[in-house]
């Protein structure tokens, strides 16, 4: 896919500030915007040079589209009732997987009434074994009442609760070792951004669950920077991309070119109907954890629609 690398050199100078400070230790210090922008054509493969025609493009990975749509803390029976309908009676293309995580004391309910071409996930899950731990709620708990996945790392649980890296990478093992999908969330603060930090914070959260896990094979890593749930910002494109392209060199470097191939890296911060078709177009966003938008039915339908923003004319 051919891209205007000229006009491209001048954005990302101007969009990517704050995402690492030059540093004598690292590998791709980026001291000026010609040296950034040569870092990034080469890992974002971007290319002047013609391709042969294919069904998906500006996809790096090779897994399938994925969108996951976390209900947080609302919802009553009546308006899950009404979402679900809603969902009931999108349609959803096909080439893609989705997941909705409803409140805990929802999936139940959610279970029985949605459509089984939507999988569901809780939204967190105790580090082992169910048993004496007042208000938690355990891998066989969620795998008894039907889900499949389970989000781990979320900002809120790592910021509002205090669960840290290694805690959230035991529980992200023990949920895979008893079949769960785990829904990998990491991404950096404001201040952690502003100060050059972004790419040393989501390594280090990175870190954290290759330390613990055995296999990658269920788990899609969801890119979140803080400053963007719940707030109206978003990452711009390139920013997002930029992310994800590093996420991405870091498995291969780290863990396998395999890995990095397979392992789907969603984007979520304030993702909705109006914003996704743009991000979905960039190559290393293999779909998006939704937040606010996710509790309407129309407009989620709308962003797991965006893959037809990958897709080009065989």
């Amino acid at each position: 896919m051919a891209v205007a690398s000229t006009s491209l050199a001048s954005q990302l100078s101007a969009q990517f500030s704050g995402l690492r400070r030059t540093s004598p230790k690292l590998d791709h210090s980026l001291s000026n915007s010609q040296s950034l922008f040569q870092h990034v054509n080469s890992s974002i493969r971007l290319t002047s040079s013609p391709k042969p025609p294919r069904g998906v493009v500006a996809m790096a990975g090779s897994g399938k589209f994925f969108v996951g749509g976390n209900w947080k803390c609302n919802g009553t029976k009546d308006s899950i009732t009404k979402l679900v309908s809603d969902l009931n009676s999108a349609k959803l293309e096909t080439d893609v997987d989705v997941v909705v995580a409803p409140p805990f004391v929802y999936i139940d309910q959610v279970k029985n009434t949605l459509s089984d071409r939507i999988e569901i996930s809780g939204q967190n899950s105790w580090v082992g074994k169910g048993g004496a731990f007042t208000g938690e709620i355990s891998v066989e708990q969620l795998k008894d009442i039907g889900a499949k996945w389970v989000i781990l790392g979320h900002s809120e649980r790592r910021h509002v609760i205090g669960e840290d890296d290694q805690f959230i990478g035991k529980k992200a093992a023990y949920a895979l070792s008893e079949g769960l999908g785990v829904i990998a969330c990491i991404g950096e603060k404001l201040e952690e951004r502003e100060s050059g930090k972004t790419f040393d914070v989501c390594f280090q959260q990175l870190k954290a669950f290759a330390d613990a896990v055995s296999s990658w094979d269920n788990i899609v890593i969801a890119y979140e920077p803080v400053w963007a749930i719940g707030t109206g910002k978003v990452a711009t494109p390139l920013q997002a991309q930029e992310v994800h392209v590093a996420v991405r060199d870091w498995l291969k470097k780290n863990i396998s070119a395999e890995v990095a191939s397979k392992t789907r890296i969603i984007y979520g911060g304030s993702v909705n109907g109006g914003n996704c078709a743009e991000l979905a177009k960039q190559e290393d966003i293999d779909g998006f954890l939704v937040g606010g938008a996710s509790l309407k039915g129309p407009e989620f339908a709308t962003i797991v629609n965006s893959v037809t923003s990958k897709k080009v004319a065989a």
